[in-house]
């Protein structure tokens, strides 16, 4: 059997859906820094879309800034390749919205001329919680490792935000107008806070007329986006091979839901993404709130009780009945921290647990549960103030905590069967390792990660009911 490639046409007899444009006959517009399986699924998809129905030069040159083999595995394909949702019945497309890829280190001097080209209207980012480099106030983290080397030579990026302001300067300097800077990654009010990382980053690196022309004329919108993406197995490669009639080495697998929810803030144009489902509203933050404690909490919740219980899956999580139902009190909590928005909470509930048990999806605990440090703050913590504010139920906030403490506390006495993969994991380890009490665990859960525990959550009742939980989970 043939690969996948831009000679490829439909085969007969087979379901998946094609693009109904010429691929080659549009070029880039958006530069992808991390171009990982969900901007694959998503970003891609939506693209892809927007393309079929009104076309226009917005292909995505997508980046790895550390490298990936995924370069190699499409380039074979004229960067074609196979998306398969999965849920009820199987339905595969064929995308064509991905015009090239930029991999690994050496080739950063590439990207960056790429971003400062006229064609350069957007830059968008998959590149996850932990690849800002910021703290957990939002300011740049000298610590991090590609925040440290670009402040101490600019000239030389190897980071997001780096990229984005030596990029910036590119067009500034050639007198280019600026781009888009898009992120599409679970940090609260995202776009704010790309925002102020790279005007900080740019007025101790560069000359202060760049955050002159950055806060004329660049945006950030900010955004919400869900849809659930596995790391496909070899599954998914037949699935694609039935579907397309060719082999498919870069296939990807998602669920038949997708969501995408944007401030309509763009200073160089976008695609027409509404024409395939996109929402554009004047003011993200509160479906940022009800994405980020709802769907994104729940989803931590779920993987670290999944560690504690041997559940490799999602899916297997919520076929227990027991673990089931601890996903239920915690929706029904999270949607009471968050309180009237014009939305159907309890039908927005009622789908992610649907979602949550699609035997379709195998979304790996384990994947969930990394950075955990990075995403609790958002996740956990924020829908916990607010309840403690609101007067409404706290106790399954305290409870979750309870559940990552416990997961961390396993794998630092090295007692778990699972690795915990957390830039914080060191700290976590060496004060976690030789703790023997409740009040001890806790005590030096929140030495070592301040920013996921704060102080002021273990006194008064929230401080009582977490300590009463941590006694229950470790029993």
């Amino acid at each position: 059997m043939s690969r996948l490639s831009a000679a490829s046409v439909p085969s007969s007899g087979k379901a998946a859906k094609w693009p109904s444009y010429r691929p080659q006959d549009h070029g880039s517009g958006i530069v992808h820094l991390g171009i990982g399986n969900f901007a694959r699924a998503h970003l891609l998809s939506y693209t892809d879309d927007a393309l079929a129905a009104h076309g226009g030069d917005w292909r995505v040159v997508g980046a790895s800034l550390r490298g990936s083999p995924l370069a190699g595995l499409l380039e074979p394909q004229d960067y074609r390749y196979t998306l398969v949702e999965r849920g009820v019945e199987t339905k595969a497309s064929v995308i064509g919205a991905l015009h090239s890829v930029v991999s690994g280190r050496e080739r950063i001097p590439d990207l960056l001329a790429l971003m400062a080209v006229p064609a350069c209207r957007i830059v968008s980012l998959t590149v996850t919680e932990k690849g800002y480099g910021l703290t957990g106030t939002g300011r740049l983290d000298a610590a991090h490792p590609d925040i440290a080397q670009e402040l101490a030579q600019p000239q030389s990026p190897q980071g997001v935000i780096g990229l984005i302001a030596a990029a910036l300067a590119l067009r500034q300097q050639k007198g280019l107008p600026a781009f888009t800077v898009l992120s599409c990654d679970n940090l609260p009010q995202n776009g704010r806070r790309l925002r102020e990382a790279v005007l900080e980053f740019a007025a101790l690196t560069h000359d202060p007329s760049l955050v002159r022309f950055i806060e004329a004329h660049a945006a950030f919108p900010s955004g919400v986006v869900d849809r659930i993406t596995p790391i496909p197995g070899k599954e998914v490669f037949e699935l694609a091979r039935a579907e397309t009639g060719y082999d498919d080495l870069a296939a990807i697998e998602t669920e038949p839901f997708r969501q995408w929810i944007l401030e309509d803030s763009f200073c160089a144009g976008r695609p027409a993404w509404e024409a395939a489902g996109a929402l554009f509203v004047p003011d993200i933050l509160d479906y940022e709130r009800m994405k980020l404690w709802m769907l994104n909490g729940t989803h931590s919740l779920i993987a670290y009780a999944g560690c504690l219980h041997g559940k490799a899956f999602v899916r297997d999580v919520m076929a227990d009945p027991r673990l089931s139902e601890m996903v239920s009190r915690h929706l029904q909590a999270a949607s009471m921290a968050i309180g009237q928005l014009g939305i159907d909470l309890e039908t927005y509930a009622e789908t992610l647990k649907t979602r949550f048990s699609n035997p379709a999806i195998a979304h790996a605990t384990a994947q969930i549960a990394m950075d955990g440090t990075q995403k609790l703050p958002q996740r956990i913590i924020a829908p916990a103030f607010a309840a403690l504010k609101r007067g409404t139920d706290f106790e399954p906030f305290a409870f979750a905590i309870a559940v990552w403490i416990a997961y961390v506390e396993r794998w630092a006495k090295g007692l778990a069967a699972y690795e915990v993969s957390d830039p914080q994991g060191a700290v976590l380890r060496e004060e976690l390792s030789e703790t023997s009490s409740d009040v001890d665990l806790l005590r030096a859960a929140s030495a070592a990660c301040p920013h996921v525990l704060p102080a002021e959550l273990l006194d008064g009742k929230f401080g009582a009911a977490l300590l009463r939980h941590i006694g229950t989970v470790r029993a």
